[in-house]
């Protein structure tokens, strides 16, 4: 498929939902049973369900799929990073599962992420977000020293955010202090999916760089992944509304 009409054909599908659904819930959670309470309790109409390591490990595919069946778009959040026919070949293997969106690490290079994205491009139907995670927002600038990596911590999120564009991939995950800094430098369409987001009442807990999604969003997020202010709240779908 010629570059240009795979791009632009995601990215017009992103700009239509953004807007009206920019809540992703991230279950994160040891207790499989707990999980799909909490599920019942939301609605696919107010967000997206983010599956990652520790759910995926447990449950596999057929979480997936039952989410998917409850009418949930669910974003994969498996950060690929491997050699890159590996990280291909799982990209194709969660795009066959039907999920909405999925993710890399951009500090596999330029060649594995470009060899993710062809991969998926002669795949049949509608194919998912392929996002790349720059730094992860757990990390300080005291944690990102350790690393001995030329530059800032903000200024490897924003090399790493160029090179997943330069690498034909659809956005990046990166704190909400760096989103109008990606988005200056990437373009308006190259999506920012934000974790971190916290409510104003609501401890950071492991997270480094956090923000509220009001303020996430004004520095130009388009999706927030939002975990325990929602899933740990008493009333989860009340909590929902409140922050839409």
């Amino acid at each position: 498929m010629h570059e240009q009409s795979y791009t632009s054909s995601i990215l017009s599908t992103a700009q239509v939902t953004v807007a009206s659904q920019p809540i992703i819930v991230a279950l994160d959670f040891a207790d499989t049973k707990a999980l799909r309470a909490l599920v019942d309790q939301l609605s696919p109409a107010l967000c997206r369900l983010k599956i990652g390591k520790e759910v995926f490990t447990r449950e596999g595919p057929r979480m997936v799929e039952q989410l998917m069946h409850k009418g949930f778009e669910v974003f994969l959040d498996l950060k690929f990073h491997d050699i890159p026919t590996t990280v291909a070949k799982a990209c194709v293997s969660a795009a066959e599962l039907g999920v909405w969106m999925m993710n890399v690490h951009a500090l596999g290079g330029r060649r594995m992420m470009r060899e993710a994205v062809e991969r998926l491009e002669p795949l049949s139907g509608k194919k998912p977000f392929l996002i790349a995670v720059t730094l992860l927002t757990s990390m300080s600038d005291s944690d990102f020293s350790e690393l001995h990596l030329m530059g800032t911590l903000k200024s490897n999120v924003l090399r790493l955010a160029s090179l997943a564009k330069e690498s034909r991939l659809q956005g990046v995950v990166a704190s909400a202090e760096e989103a109008a800094a990606i988005k200056a430098a990437c373009g308006r369409d190259f999506l920012v999916v934000t974790p971190g987001i916290r409510l104003e009442t609501s401890p950071s807990d492991d997270q480094s760089r956090t923000m509220t999604p009001l303020e996430a969003l004004k520095q130009g997020a388009d999706f927030l992944v939002i975990g325990r202010p929602i899933t740990q709240s008493a009333n989860p779908l009340q909590t929902l509304e409140a922050i839409h």
